[in-house]
């Protein structure tokens, strides 16, 4: 880590509270709900933070029992709390979404209730000055750029200072239909693209809402072609049940001019799928900034996150880098294995 970073990385984003039915019950008929926290970016800081890198979160939360609870469970993960912004008015609210696990042929769902959070309400003049020099690199999604057009224009004038002052931009595109239209997200996206130097975005999302084509490779090659970003990544999950999911990815370093993929994790016994997208951000992140841009380990980071993590409950993850290093090791690994660590 550079002597004049605190952090290694720096995310912003919505962090809500999840209430979920135990099992397989249901939101129509149960009537016990789980409450956790979670959040796209959350979840990114606290995969890099338990890898070993140093992290924190910016959001804007209610200063009530409910924004501490959150609070509580960052800091559990080792997530700095330092850039909280706490809202103090009697209108303020931490968003809110339900989930329902799904069995098949019942597929998973959400329920959101996040209008009127106090996330929305972030301005620029809430961000201190000194932030923008104190990070390697900053991350955020196009969940957040969708809130509405005044914490999209904030995080836009967060990108170039951030920018400005020698961090790297990475951005997750992470499509959410109910916040905005593929043609709105494509409108806005476009505009900070110039700015952001790692890029994920998955192959129906570079086709449906960029309007791509052509094979994956050249659909990533083609963000690089337009504009200054030194890498691509996307996911690729086949989902043969809600229960039963197989995950790989593949990355392109534009510098090189080379795709990086390995053998994809078969057949994961899926516990929780939320944050398992995360999780993969959060490795490949940890690889880049660990690792010196190396895609290979950044690609096995990746995808061994996201597929243990599907084995986890819950939002956030919770593996370390030696329990993945086993992973990683496992899944090079064809010959007879142990069937557990003892």
């Amino acid at each position: 880590m550079s002597e004049k970073k605190t952090f290694d990385l720096l995310t912003l984003g919505e962090i809500l509270l999840r209430l979920s039915p135990l099992a397989n019950e249901r939101l129509v008929r149960g009537d016990l709900l789980q409450k956790q926290t979670g959040g796209a970016e959350l979840n990114v800081a606290s995969g890099v933070s338990m890898l070993g890198l140093r992290t924190g979160i910016i959001s804007k939360i209610p200063s009530h029992d409910i924004g501490l609870f959150v609070k509580n469970h960052i800091r559990f993960c080792g997530v700095s709390d330092d850039y909280l912004i706490y809202d103090d008015s009697k209108e303020a609210r931490l968003g809110i979404y339900y989930y329902e696990h799904g069995a098949y042929p019942r597929k998973p769902s959400i329920v959101y209730d996040r209008l009127g959070s106090s996330m929305r309400t972030l301005n620029i003049s809430d961000i201190p000055e000194e932030i923008y020099s104190k990070t390697r690199c900053f991350h955020t999604t196009g969940i957040t750029l969708a809130l509405n057009e005044n914490v999209r224009n904030t995080t836009m004038e967060m990108i170039k200072h951030f920018k400005e002052q020698g961090a790297l931009i990475s951005f997750d595109v992470n499509y959410r239909a109910n916040l905005w239209s593929g043609e709105e997200a494509k409108r806005h996206i476009e505009k900070i693209l110039p700015y952001i130097d790692i890029f994920f975005c998955s192959e129906d999302t570079a086709r449906l809402t960029f309007l791509k084509s052509g094979t994956i490779e050249e659909m990533m090659k083609s963000f690089t072609d337009s504009y200054p970003i030194s890498i691509v990544a996307s996911t690729q999950r086949i989902v043969h049940s809600p229960k039963v999911h197989t995950f790989g990815s593949i990355i392109y370093n534009a510098k090189e001019d080379k795709y990086y993929t390995e053998e994809p994790y078969r057949n994961i016994e899926v516990v929780d799928r939320i944050g398992s997208g995360d999780a993969y951000i959060a490795g490949v992140l940890y690889g880049l900034l660990a690792y010196d841009f190396d895609c290979r380990r950044a690609l096995e980071y990746g995808n061994a996150a996201s597929a243990v993590k599907n084995t986890i409950p819950g939002d956030l993850p919770s593996s370390s880098r030696k329990e993945l290093e086993q992973i990683i090791a496992s899944h090079k690994d064809q010959g007879k294995q142990l069937e557990m660590n003892r």
